[in-house]
């Protein structure tokens, strides 16, 4: 009963402080580009991990690790910089006054403010910690635990109130063991211990060894934004001149199609035939010869190529056979020296920039399995996205794919059901689709200006949608001689299915069209439940 009523006050006396903010945010230094790393320890992994940053070892050897979005750095110049940094940072940690000294057990819903907070010994953290910076982005979160550092299996920490996991620090003088489904925020640093994180567990932040092993298992970790990280914006974008009108193009071998392929900009080939294309089921202009077009595209595609070639990479994936499985990659330019083998999901993540780069230089051939996915999250768009392949190239069946497909001297074949948001070019061999979707990104004037595929039901066009092809939103008018009391849009898929509904209010409404993925796909506009007008629209990103 004394224990719980200790307990109690001291919760009281937390809640009680006044708000207190850290004046600067301790250097990390080299230390910042590094997700995991030891100074003197293994570093090592089990199962898939998903990691963002530098991983490496100082005297040691890092082990196990697939494809990681950041540099391997073992017993070099950047790990030797690591650890001197990492023993400043520690210091400056250490040498923190507390001011606030909470019981060992953390968690439990206790929502903590901005401080310097010192446990006398081993600590755990159990359900949920809040980190409340109060409005200020500027808040910074030490904890200075002077023994062991354990998490219980789905406990979790939680920034609220403009708090970064760039400010929270952990100073660790013992080993930090996180149960599976941990959800960590902030930077660990653990003294002469070793820090061992488990299946499911994400860390936001940095785990950080002074002699002391890391071992992974099947975790998600990522270097935090903020604190002065960098921007990343990737490589300057090439300029693709003609390129950018034309869907499907090769500077030498024949451009073929079979089945019903849905397609938007040019199709052709500055040598050989392009067959089997439905003028239909085509938004541009198919050349079914060579001509000025193909023969501009051809000189332009070369200067795109060389410039995507001659690109010096930022990281290189070591094991292009393992390629996606739910890898996350950042703004950056990417190389693999090998085959490739694409295998289920490629995240692309931008970081919040819309005119981020993402550049992958593929030495080899590369294929996808069926089904493989390339998605793109916070904010990345298809029409930044290149992908120069120095291979033949094969999207196999159903699979989402997104950006532009340089290819140089090889074949492109890309089979059924497969969705391509972006372009499939080849400086030389044959280009061969079979009943697929193809949506253009943005760059060609030609096929920005809007698309006019409405089937009218009379004689004049009693609405006007756009713009057509659209991304977020989509503007109705309707004609003035329409007559009526009840109005609707709806969007279907090519093969029929519903998969949009909205009213119509007055002579002009606006649509949120955000959630319609990239496409092509028929719409009709109602009247008092009779279509008065139906049409193609596209939707790009």
């Amino acid at each position: 009963m004394k224990t719980n009523l200790i307990l109690f006050a001291s919760s009281l006396a937390l809640f009680a402080i006044p708000n207190h903010t850290f004046a600067q945010t301790p250097n990390l230094g080299s230390a910042s580009e590094f997700v995991l790393f030891s100074t003197n320890g293994a570093v090592t992994n089990t199962g898939i991990s998903q990691l963002t940053g530098h991983v490496g070892t100082n005297n040691g050897s890092s082990t196990a690790f697939g494809n990681v979005n950041g540099v391997m750095h073992d017993n070099d110049a950047a790990s030797a910089l690591c650890s001197t940094d990492l023993l400043a940072v520690y210091g400056q940690l250490n040498a923190l006054v507390p001011a606030f000294f909470p019981a060992p057990l953390l968690g439990n819903g206790q929502s903590l403010n901005a401080g310097v907070y010192s446990i006398s010994g081993n600590t755990s953290l159990n359900l949920e910690l809040i980190l409340n910076a109060q409005g200020n982005p500027n808040a910074v979160f030490v904890f200075q635990i002077q023994g062991a550092l354990s998490t219980n299996a789905s406990s979790r920490v939680k920034l609220i109130n403009g708090a970064l996991a760039c400010n929270v620090f952990w100073k660790v003088e013992g080993l930090v063991s996180m149960a599976a489904g941990t959800s960590m925020k902030g930077n660990i640093v653990a003294n002469n211990a070793a820090i061992n994180m488990n299946t499911g567990d994400t860390l936001e932040g940095r785990a950080l060894a002074i002699n002391g092993a890391v071992s992974i298992d099947g975790i998600l970790a990522y270097t935090p934004i903020g604190c002065g990280s960098p921007i990343l914006t990737g490589p300057i974008a090439p300029a693709l001149n003609s390129v950018a009108c034309y869907a499907l193009f090769s500077a030498n071998g024949p451009v073929s199609n079979a089945g019903i392929s849905t397609l938007i900009g040019d199709i052709g080939t500055n040598v050989g035939l392009t067959t089997g294309f439905n003028v239909l089921n085509v938004t541009g202009n198919i050349h079914p010869i060579p001509d000025g077009s193909t023969n501009a595209c051809a000189a332009d595609l070369l200067v795109v190529y060389n410039y995507l070639n001659t690109l010096p990479f930022d990281i290189e994936l070591l094991y292009p056979p393992q390629f996606g499985n739910s890898l996350v990659l950042t703004p950056h330019v990417y190389r693999m020296n090998g085959l490739t083998s694409f295998t289920d999901t490629l995240y692309l993540n931008a970081l919040g920039n819309a005119n981020a780069v993402f550049v992958i230089q593929v030495n080899g051939a590369f294929s996808t399995s069926t089904y493989a996915k390339v998605l793109l999250i916070n904010g990345a768009q298809a029409k930044n996205v290149f992908w120069k392949i120095e291979g033949a190239v094969d999207i196999n069946d159903y699979s989402d794919f997104k950006g532009t497909i340089i290819c140089n001297n090889s074949a492109i074949n890309i089979t059924q059901g497969v969705t391509l948001s972006g372009r499939a070019l080849t400086t030389d061999g044959a280009i061969s689709t079979s009943a697929i979707q193809q949506i253009l990104t943005a760059g060609c004037a030609t096929l920005s200006t809007g698309i006019d595929n409405t089937i009218k039901e009379s004689g004049a066009s009693v609405a006007n949608i756009s713009p057509n092809p659209f991304s977020s939103s989509i503007t109705v008018k309707l004609s003035e001689n329409v007559k009526g009391s009840n109005y609707e849009l709806k969007i279907f898929t090519m093969m029929g299915a519903e998969i949009f509904q909205t009213n119509l209010s007055g002579s002009s409404t606006s649509v949120n069209t955000s959630e319609i993925s990239p496409g092509i796909y028929f719409y009709s506009v109602l009247c008092d439940s009779i279509i008065i007008q139906s049409g193609k629209i596209i939707s790009v990103q």
